[in-house]
């Protein structure tokens, strides 16, 4: 009893010293955030505030990680390709790693587990602070990739449409992206911000090659180099989107077969461990039953 008691006293003392600590943090704000924030008192909602004082905290633990800027770009680049674009998405993403590594040591003092072996758990919480946030934006960047691969051969369609129709190729993807706005929000994202790129006077080119750095997709980079070879050489633009669109038909089709091929493959796994036991038992069942039944004591009669 007195090591649990032991145990949850420390648990609660660290909790209580994260809690302030945290709070400490969260006073060091800037004057532009505060003017902001005091414009935002009348704000009827608690939740928004809430979300902005843990925001402000895990900016602020973010701040004091050391970080060279080469990883401050790539970092940058792959909360980009999530759909993260905020300027201090890093801080956050950093600031997260610390928050896992303060909830996991805490979790395990809580639960007695710290007290036992302090160094393997300390060991473990700074694991799992590296490992979950990365997996998470792994996850992220994965899910927008196929939401914007998923987008492209309607988007296409959309574009062919609109060309053929007289639009100019700048006017026909700031339609297609006002389409596809509410079946794929993601790809009408890059393509307004796209649009914005273009309006601030940036060249098309420039403005296809960040789409692509922004989303990762391979077949959009070969749409984005077939647009700027068009461009250059003058080509009809509206026979390029038709051929690529075809193309991505084709490749849609593909994919849908390979993981039709897959599913056998994929399914063998649930079927030994799920399908096959209950079968054999239906099968083999009644036969057991009769050998343990007759044939058993039959055996030991005979005997």
């Amino acid at each position: 009893m007195e090591t649990v008691q032991l145990s949850l006293a420390i648990g609660l003392l660290l909790f209580l010293g994260i809690l302030l600590t945290l709070f400490a943090l969260s006073k060091k704000r800037l004057k532009l955030r505060e003017r902001l924030d005091a414009e935002k008192k009348a704000a009827p909602e608690g939740g928004e505030s809430v979300k902005q004082q843990v925001r402000r905290v895990l900016v602020s633990i973010g701040q004091k990680l050391p970080r060279s800027p080469q990883e401050m770009s790539r970092q940058e680049k792959k909360l980009a390709q999530a759909g993260y674009r905020r300027k201090d998405a890093v801080m956050l993403f950093h600031g997260f790693h610390i928050a896992v590594i303060l909830a996991a040591a805490g979790a395990f003092t809580m639960t007695g587990l710290l007290h036992q072996q302090p160094i393997f758990f300390i060991l473990l919480s700074i694991v799992l602070g590296a490992l979950v946030p990365d997996l998470w934006l792994r996850r992220a960047m994965a899910h927008r990739r196929e939401s914007i691969q998923c987008a492209l051969p309607d988007a296409m369609d959309l574009a062919v449409i609109a060309v053929e129709a007289g639009l100019g190729l700048d006017q026909a993807l700031m339609r297609v992206g006002e389409e596809i706005k509410t079946a794929h929000p993601a790809f009408s994202d890059e393509l307004r911000l796209r649009n914005l790129e273009i309006n601030m006077g940036r060249s098309r080119a420039d403005a296809l090659r960040n789409l692509t750095e922004r989303t990762g997709v391979e077949d959009l980079k070969a749409l984005v180099a077939i647009l700027i070879q068009t461009d250059k050489f003058g080509t009809s633009v509206g026979q390029a989107l038709r051929t690529f669109s075809d193309s991505l038909r084709t490749k849609r089709r593909q994919r849908a077969e390979e993981k039709a091929a897959q599913l056998a493959i994929k399914m063998v796994v649930p079927m030994i461990l799920f399908i096959f036991p209950s079968v054999f038992i239906v099968i083999l069942g009644p036969a057991f039953i009769t050998i343990i039944s007759d044939l058993l004591p039959n055996l030991a009669s005979g005997k």
